[in-house]
């Protein structure tokens, strides 16, 4: 009688915590659910002003120490995709102090948790020094520079993503990462062999590395340069924008990095990314050129003698819009130098596309550069100045100096080219055009043609048949200007009586003339 009365009680504490499990069991259900619904819908963008006025921020939160690993890496998952949208969300995962939460699990628990939680770092650090400040003071990086020791590419991937964003922004929260040990674990991972890992490493290198010379020097001193050189010629595109990339900012802070690069035999390799399918990949290889080519003669000398000035004349050619500009500036920089230097842009053929840039395109900042660059080629010698002057370059320069939407700089950097250009032009048929420009242009080309026409005779004789005395005469000077010096300058050249005939009111001297003439006496 005893055992039949046991059995009935056993089988109903059974029932009991059956039904108790169950409650269990739906709970977490319902959590699994939750939380993979928010994290899909957090994914489209029109969702997410509903899930923040739902309050999902602070039901995410306590999801983020939940006992199933599941939930922990939706729940950080969701936030990440929240944060990633807006800074505004992202100043709500601060707000929250959910990222000391993410920060102590990052290093507990496992690898799809790690990555998950990097990327919500990524996310907020993305928006703005102030939150990747935030990031940082919620000890982070110690972290995060751990996981890029893991054996986990893809956790190495999301750490580096999350350490390059905290450093892009300014050269102190750089200067943190780079404190916390991460440039040496970021050199060796750049050197695993999954692409991916190798192209976020070589971002966060870049992002690094831009802002000072001495951030640049520590990537430098822990060997990447060689390793970053060694992959120009990758067959990923994506890898060599990022290589490309990090080495022009570590070419740009001075010359000794700029011939660390250059010692580190990226020509002429980095010539053939300028015909790379990818456009980027040709603006950043164009980009590293001129951050090198900018620094002195010699490094200038180099590009010129690998056969970058072709190489960069073909892109310049091929290439519209802000991705011309790397290589309108590389031919400025070059050109700038010397007259030797010069003359390889000239016999490239370096004028006709700089010339196009000039007029074609759209956005003043390039005119600006073409300008810049043409007024570089041709300042030297009266050959370099004829070369501009042949290609019809100086009429173009003053169209644009004129024009009412030019921006102020446009006008400046055009006016510049122009003036230093025709101190040099002895080609006078090609400054006649100019003689009908304003006066502070004016003067420099009637400076040229006083210097030039007392040493020859067709000259002055060609001056009177093409119509350009006239135009002297026309010109408005006022006495005592030194324009109105260089007009009388040319006068003297010519007998009274031709730069009378040529004189504004000759004709009405004549019939006045006449009117008074009695033939009768």
């Amino acid at each position: 009688q005893t055992r039949s009365s046991a059995r009935p009680l056993a089988h109903s504490a059974f029932n009991m915590s059956r039904a108790v499990l169950q409650v269990f069991e739906e709970y977490q259900k319902s959590r699994v659910t939750f939380v993979q619904t928010v994290a899909d819908l957090a994914t489209r963008p029109a969702n997410i002003d509903a899930l923040q006025n739902a309050g999902v921020m602070a039901l995410l939160r306590p999801l983020l120490l939940d006992n199933v690993a599941s939930i922990q890496q939706s729940a950080a998952l969701a936030l990440g995709r929240l944060a990633n949208y807006s800074d505004e969300l992202a100043e709500s995962v601060v707000k929250h102090e959910i990222l000391p939460q993410l920060v102590y699990s990052l290093s507990q628990q496992n690898r799809f948790y790690k990555k998950a939680a990097a990327f919500v770092l990524r996310a907020v650090s993305k928006h703005s020094p102030q939150l990747a400040q935030a990031v940082v003071d919620s000890g982070a990086l110690e972290a995060l520079v751990a996981c890029l020791e893991e054996f986990d590419p893809s956790v190495k991937e999301s750490a580096a993503w999350a350490l390059g964003y905290i450093a892009r922004h300014t050269k102190e929260l750089a200067n943190t990462v780079v404190d916390a040990g991460a440039v040496p674990l970021l050199v060796l991972c750049f050197q695993e062999p999954e692409l991916s890992l190798k192209r976020i490493s070589a971002s966060a290198l870049s992002d690094i590395c831009k802002h000072s010379p001495e951030l640049a020097q520590v990537v430098v001193d822990a060997g990447a340069v060689s390793l970053l050189a060694k992959d120009i010629s990758h067959n990923d595109a994506q890898l060599k924008r990022q290589v490309c990339s990090c080495l022009s900012q570590i070419a740009k802070h001075s010359v000794d990095l700029a011939e660390v690069v250059v010692e580190a035999e990226i020509f002429p390799r980095i010539l053939h990314c300028l015909k790379d399918i990818d456009e980027f990949v040709r603006k950043n290889a164009a980009t590293c050129i001129r951050e090198i080519a900018r620094h002195t003669p010699d490094l200038a000398k180099l590009i010129v003698n690998a056969g970058g000035v072709a190489a960069m004349v073909d892109y310049i050619t091929e290439a519209r819009g802000n991705n011309r500009l790397p290589g309108i500036m590389t031919l400025g920089y070059i050109a700038a130098f010397s007259e030797t230097l010069a003359l390889a842009v000239v016999v490239s053929k370096g004028i006709p596309p700089l010339k196009d840039a000039l007029i074609n395109e759209p956005e003043d900042h390039l005119k600006a550069a073409s300008a810049w660059s043409l007024g570089q080629i041709g300042r030297h010698s009266p050959d370099h100045a004829r070369a501009l002057a042949e290609a019809d370059v100086l009429r173009r320069l003053l169209a644009v100096y004129l024009h009412q939407d030019s921006s102020e700089d446009l006008q400046t950097k055009a006016k510049r080219a122009l003036k230093c250009v025709i101190q040099k032009c002895t080609n006078l048929p090609a400054l006649e055009p100019l003689l009908e420009a304003p006066p502070n242009i004016l003067k420099y080309v009637v400076q040229q043609f006083a210097k030039v026409l007392p040493n020859d005779l067709n000259a002055r004789r060609n001056f009177v048949q093409s119509g350009g005395l006239q135009k002297i005469q026309e010109v408005n000077a006022e006495v005592g200007s030194k324009l109105h010096d260089y007009v009388q300058e040319i006068n003297a050249l010519y007998p009274p009586e031709i730069v009378q005939y040529y004189s504004p009111n000759y004709s009405e001297t004549l019939i006045k003339k006449m009117d008074e003439f009695n033939p009768t006496g």
